[in-house]
């Protein structure tokens, strides 16, 4: 995705909670090459090549909802939280009621009728991230597991106005969701091999090389929960958990 406002249905926000938030910064910062500047009160902006492409939070801070595992939450860009909200509850998901974050932008967390979570944001003076996604440290794809895909399928087609393309792998199906021409998200069945896995969203951060970025990674203390490894006329990509327990995905690009 080139540099620009996301527009409406594109992923256009992420938050990472995290223990031990200091160390997860330069963590971050040394793999990703992530900078960051002050929310007052609340945490850090993450920054690449000058632009925030999300936020960095204390997992332990009094902001924080009690319980929630280490994670990367993801945002969905909306017209209306408000109507989100209708909507979601509606196609058989869950939301909380929609908040405003100052006068940043007003929003609402969702849930699928798997249990995936993902927030909507309805943009006041936080328009979201213009970054490029093909630049090392952005996100540049975003991806759901799922218990049910055709039931998930049917959830955000019929929420977000995507387009599903099924493509047959060997092994699996993997379905593209398009918003218009410009694929924006990806989803795969949940399978035994995979272990007891919840539904949940990923995000995959644009790297130069995969490999050099894994073994970085493991000699910053984190471990790799997927190996490298090519993913045809895509990529390379691994996954991994950082050292303060958030799992996450990097991608080499072909055309990168």
């Amino acid at each position: 995705m080139a540099a620009g406002l996301r527009k409406p249905g594109e992923f256009c926000w992420i938050n990472m909670l995290t223990p031990q938030p200091t160390l997860a910064r330069d963590f971050f910062g040394k793999l990703l090459d992530w900078k960051y500047s002050d929310i007052p009160g609340m945490g850090h902006s993450i920054e690449v090549d000058g632009k925030s492409i999300g936020g960095l939070f204390d997992l332990n801070g009094p902001n924080t909802p009690p319980g929630l595992p280490p994670m990367i939450g993801v945002m969905v860009k909306v017209e209306s939280a408000d109507a989100m909200f209708d909507k979601v509850k509606a196609l058989g998901g869950n939301a909380q009621p929609p908040f405003d974050v100052m006068d940043s932008g007003r929003m609402t967390v969702c849930f699928d009728p798997l249990g995936a979570q993902f927030d909507v944001w309805e943009p006041k003076k936080q328009k979201g991230t213009e970054v490029d996604s093909t630049l090392h440290g952005a996100p540049s794809w975003f991806e759901t597991l799922t218990s049910d895909a055709d039931r998930a399928t049917e959830f955000y087609t019929s929420l977000f106005g995507w387009t599903p393309q099924v493509n047959q792998m060997p092994g699996f199906s993997y379905t593209t969701f398009m918003l218009g021409a410009e694929p924006v998200a990806g989803m795969m069945q949940i399978t035994p091999d995979m272990g007891p896995l919840p539904p949940h969203w990923g995000v995959y951060f644009t790297v130069n090389n995969a490999d050099e970025t894994a073994k970085l990674a493991t000699e910053l203390g984190a471990s790799l929960c997927i190996p490298p490894q090519d993913i045809p006329e895509i990529g390379r990509f691994c996954g991994i958990t950082s050292p303060q327990g958030v799992i996450f995905y990097v991608i080499q690009y072909i055309s990168a």
